[in-house]
């Protein structure tokens, strides 16, 4: 089943700091599309190419020596790829693209997290993806040092961004919960729409506010209410 009437499938992007539980639900939004019949194809940033997966390893490796700019271009190239190779063949075809990651934790983790320049990030993320713009970022708000608890227990130890440490993680979160805000959103038109939906609760819980966001922007796609 095709879902775009207007000839370019959708992207439907979750975000939020660590172990707010995007990957989660976006495996349970894509398990919804699937009993629908609705064509999609789940992707992470970085990753989702051969290349993007390399850079993913060295990215997450807690022995990689990368300095923060190298680890913005890292980051872009992977996505530079993922755009020419996975997203763009998708909306052709008309497919829901569900992202796990995409231009919110750019801004989060290298602007906000680095204290990188916002204007060189901006253009450079304009670069890598040719000014694409998701129709929907789904922002899962949770308390940061509960994500971070959350995310230690997914594996014995904490991967390179993770280990980052308290105060890196405080201004990530911070700069999440900026993202929801009208005055920034008008500010970044790149970034598309951002609904914040809370993460806190039973996974459950955000599944059903996650489908309720989804539902509400396009009947035409979802015309049951989603379970």
């Amino acid at each position: 089943m095709t879902h775009d009437s207007a000839g370019r499938g959708r992207i439907i992007v979750f975000e939020g700091g660590e172990g707010s539980g995007k990957t989660t639900q976006l495996a349970r939004l894509a398990a919804s599309l699937d009993a629908r019949g609705v064509r999609h194809v789940t992707l992470q940033e970085p990753g989702g190419t051969p290349l993007g997966r390399e850079v993913r390893r060295v990215l997450l490796d807690p022995g990689s020596d990368v300095t923060p700019h190298a680890e913005a271009l890292l980051f872009m190239a992977s996505r530079a790829q993922l755009m020419d190779r996975e997203i763009r063949p998708a909306l052709v075809r008309g497919d829901v693209v569900l992202l796990d990651r995409f231009f919110l934790s750019t801004y989060a983790y290298q602007i906000a997290g680095h204290g990188l320049r916002e204007t060189e990030v901006r253009s450079a993320n304009a670069f890598a993806t040719g000014g694409l713009v998701p129709d929907l970022t789904i922002l899962l708000t949770f308390p940061a040092r509960e994500g971070l608890a959350r995310a230690a227990t997914r594996t014995s130890s904490h991967d390179r961004i993770e280990a980052f440490g308290e105060d890196f993680h405080a201004r990530v979160a911070a700069a999440f919960t900026t993202f929801a805000e009208v005055a920034w959103q008008t500010a970044h038109p790149e970034c598309g729409p951002i609904v914040a939906v809370s993460g806190e609760g039973t996974a459950q819980d955000v599944s059903e506010r996650v489908h309720a966001v989804v539902a509400e922007r396009w009947p035409e796609f979802f015309e049951v209410a989603l379970a």
